[in-house]
């Protein structure tokens, strides 16, 4: 059990490090479902989804971010609970390979409909309509 948990988050670490250092990419950055823009965020390399860079995240979320590299505390009960990606829009990984994480969301008294989800393999995603839709997180 430790070592399962030490490798999450040597796992979860090593992300994070590729968020902070940046990520290249060669394809133009994709439109989401809510048709905002990404600015030109690189293509993804860890799934097909679109993608959000760090710095156009909102504030909760790159704090969140932060918090995951350092392995807490977490504000939530549930953060670091396993996402079982019931909904099919992330890869499909064995269960326990996705982490979930709450975006607090100001002016919302519970949990809201923002979330990190991390995935054992250092890719990181984020929705802000609680897994109706997944953003890609690549570097700043």
């Amino acid at each position: 059990m430790i070592l399962r948990s030490a490798r999450a988050v040597l796992a979860l670490l090593a992300g994070v490090s590729l968020l902070l250092t940046g990520c290249s990419g060669g394809e133009p950055a994709r439109t989401p479902p809510d048709g905002t823009a990404l600015a030109s965020a690189p293509a993804s390399r860890a799934s097909t989804l679109p993608v959000v860079r760090v710095a156009d995240l909102p504030p909760e979320a790159r704090e969140t971010l932060e918090l995951i590299a350092r392995g807490g505390p977490f504000p939530y009960a549930k953060d670091g609970a396993v996402f079982g990606n019931f909904e099919r829009i992330l890869p499909r990984r064995p269960r326990g390979h996705y982490r979930e994480y709450t975006v607090p969301t100001p002016g919302e008294r519970d949990r809201g409909a923002r979330r990190i989800v991390t995935g054992g393999s250092g890719e990181t995603y984020y929705t802000d309509d609680h897994y109706e839709s997944f953003r890609e997180v690549v570097g700043s």
